[in-house]
């Protein structure tokens, strides 16, 4: 492979070593002639190779990827360049609401959520302080239990980011300036607060990348509740006054949301209303990626952009070996060839156009109508009929945490992203601004509504219904077990024929022995049922207690309640918070009943439940103020980056880099953070807000 005419170019010629394999079509080789300069295929690779030592190819395994599979990768993640805003004249900025967060390995999700959560200026004036000595939440803790306590480093990281103190100052002298960067008293690592605001999670407590969504869920839950520990620091109201009565309005009231469900029964277009007791904190939209469309611009933008470089097989006239390769090798070309075309499809696909879908479409895929197949109604019976199904919005909290369904599983169910580009409206000022006045529930039923009846109604009117229950002979149900029977199915069997006739309960025994629940106990009475699946003192549905038991197999009814009462009723997250807190969950029990009988005096006459979900009546509108984008190909691994508006300027917040930013990638984000539009513009305080 001697390059002539060229003195000490001798070997153009490269082989990636760690993709030879005994498929030695599949090996990359690339060429550095003139006229070539780029991916090519040998046919007698092997030949040159055997050459050099390389002969036993038979146990060679592929360990590395090609520069083909590498491209193609680059180009599936096409908006990386876009969130970054690599290549972009960036201005650094400093300052108050602009300090920027070390990464302390693979905490970009970390720093990204708080950077969004202390830019509303509510959560921001509850918990940072010009003097941190005078904050009442450090002046409650001791300095032993400091590093330990959630709402101390809470407040510390809070000031840390909205006073400005370890910003860097931007009269810096630009030679000095890589100097300063690293100076310590201008970088802000939160590892307090990571450790202890992850070290009873599973996966918040390990160095490796997590879900940005998921953490800020978990984030508010735990904020909550050491609220709620300390709400006579944190009530409206802060007059030591035993007598006086004050709610404490949660951080997670701030983008807290209810849904609202109506049910229309195909069978008698009765209609029933559903509006579960657990609050959300974020609105989760799928992506019908079929009604993604690809634009003209972004049709014209990838025809003029260079793709990848092309794969190109050797001449025959160039390359001596091939002329002399024997028809042997004819398979070996057929299989390059294919390989070279599924090579050539996958950078096709990376380097097509990335289509475009509307956020109004993402909403009305959310709110559409939902057939939902043999739903059980107890009003008639319990008989399996359709139901059609709307969910809407039951209230319009001051925020709204937005996540974009970015990712799915592919057919191999590995981890996907989709690639598409979401389209938001903009009013005559540029402003991100969307109008969910649609989206909104109508408050209830309708006065030309027929209702389905509670459950309450419809075990009373069963249990009316019912026939009076036979009453079982005992003898009878002896005479049936001396022939071999369980007391269950002597018992079904009476029940069925009238309750003493023995000789008719053979016959139902010998026909129904096979019946799945023969040697089940009897069902219980409808009005017992319905006790029994009534919830308990503390709100906890005992369906939810009972079929968590049941599925996960290795918890308690009262561990399992517990964890229903710290995600305030989630399935889904009792499950994960139960594999989360296995080793402690009894401590857990024991701590917080101590707790719950240590507060009992001091919460006695005060209401305990929430307070109303905020809503606004007059306004549906809603502006952009805060985007987190992830790039990687799942939210278990990558990279974070944040977008805010702050005083009418985008910053992007890329950890430590803090800059105006020139373009926000708002089509590519993966959390949406909205702001209702009448909040701050001439409303009365929230709640929240207590200056220090």
């Amino acid at each position: 492979a001697e390059l002539e005419g060229e003195p000490g170019k001798l070997y153009p010629l490269v082989v990636k070593l760690g993709t030879i394999t005994n498929d030695i079509s599949t090996a990359d080789c690339y060429s550095y002639a003139p006229d070539e300069d780029g991916p090519v295929r040998v046919p007698n690779l092997a030949q040159l190779l055997a050459q050099r030592g390389i002969a036993h190819l038979t146990n060679m395994q592929k360990t590395v990827k090609s520069t083909a599979e590498l491209e193609v990768e680059l180009n599936a993640n096409y908006a990386f360049d876009a969130i970054t805003e690599q290549g972009a004249h960036l201005v650094t900025v400093s300052g108050p609401y602009q300090q920027g967060l070390q990464n302390l390995g693979n905490s970009c999700y970390l720093n990204s959520v708080v950077q969004a959560l202390f830019h509303m200026p509510e959560l921001a004036s509850r918990y940072s302080a010009t003097d941190l000595t005078q904050h009442p939440l450090l002046q409650a803790v001791s300095p032993s239990q400091a590093p330990h306590d959630l709402l101390c480093q809470t407040v510390k990281l809070a000031s840390a980011l909205t006073s400005g103190v370890f910003s860097k100052p931007m009269e810096t002298d630009p030679k000095e300036e890589d100097d300063e960067v690293l100076n310590p008293k201008y970088r802000l690592a939160p590892r307090m607060f990571k450790h202890v605001i992850g070290k009873d999670h599973v996966d918040f407590k390990t160095g490796q990348q997590q879900d940005a969504a998921q953490f800020l869920q978990y984030y508010l839950e735990q904020l909550d509740r050491a609220e709620k520990s300390k709400s006579a620091l944190l009530a409206p109201n802060d007059d030591n006054n035993d007598n006086d009565k004050t709610t404490l309005y949660p951080s997670s009231h701030l983008v807290s949301f209810a849904t609202e469900t109506r049910s229309v029964c195909t069978a008698d277009q009765k209609v029933k209303y559903d509006t579960p007791l657990a609050r959300e904190t974020i609105w989760s939209l799928p992506i019908p990626m079929e009604l993604a469309q690809v634009l003209p611009e972004e049709a014209t933008t990838t025809s003029t952009t260079e793709g990848p470089p092309d794969q190109k097989r050797l001449k025959a006239a160039d390359t001596p070996t091939t002329a002399s390769a024997d028809s042997s090798n004819n398979s070996q070309g057929t299989a390059s060839t294919q390989d070279m075309e599924k090579e050539e499809d996958e950078e096709e696909e990376a380097s097509s156009p990335t289509p475009t879908i509307a956020l109004e479409t993402c909403l009305d895929q959310w709110a559409a109508e939902t057939t939902v197949e043999d739903q059980r109604w107890p009003h008639l019976q319990n008989a399996p009929h359709g139901a059609l199904r709307t969910t809407r919005l039951a209230n319009f909290p001051p925020y709204l945490f937005v996540q974009l369904q970015r990712y799915t599983l592919g057919p191999d169910w590995q981890p996907v992203k989709l690639q598409v580009n979401l389209k938001l409206p903009q009013d005559d000022k540029n402003n991100y601004v969307v109008d969910l006045a649609k989206y909104k529930s109508t408050g209830g039923p309708q006065p030309d509504e027929v209702l389905v009846p509670t459950e309450e109604e419809s075990s009373e009117s069963l249990a009316a219904a019912a026939p009076a229950a036979p009453v079982i002979d005992e003898a009878a149900v002896s005479q049936l077990m001396d022939m071999g029977f369980s007391k269950n199915a002597c018992q079904r069997a009476l029940q069925a024929v009238g309750g003493s006739n023995v000789e008719a309960a053979m016959g139902w025994v010998f026909e129904h022995n096979t019946d799945p629940d023969f040697n089940d106990p009897l069902p219980e009475a409808p009005s017992t049922a319905a006790a029994a699946s009534s919830s308990d003192d503390n709100g906890v549905d005992e369906a939810a207690v009972q079929s968590l038991v049941e599925m996960l197999g290795c918890f308690t009814a009262d561990q399992v309640r517990f964890a229903l009462q710290e995600t305030n009723g989630a399935s889904d997250r009792a499950a994960d918070w139960l594999f989360s807190h296995m080793d402690d969950i009894d401590a857990l029990m024991i701590a917080a009943a101590s707790q719950k009988e240590g507060e009992t005096a001091a919460t006695a006459g005060s209401s305990s439940s929430l307070p109303p979900l905020e809503d606004s009546s007059d306004c549906s509108t809603y502006q952009l103020t805060g985007i987190i984008s992830h790039i990687g190909k799942h939210t278990g691994s990558g990279h974070y980056v944040a977008h805010l508006l702050v005083n009418g300027k985008w910053i992007i917040f890329n950890d430590e880099k803090v800059a105006e930013s020139e373009k926000p990638p708002v089509e590519h984000a993966y959390l949406y953070l909205f702001q209702r539009t009448d909040v701050g513009e001439g409303q009365t305080e929230l709640p929240y807000q207590k200056h220090y």
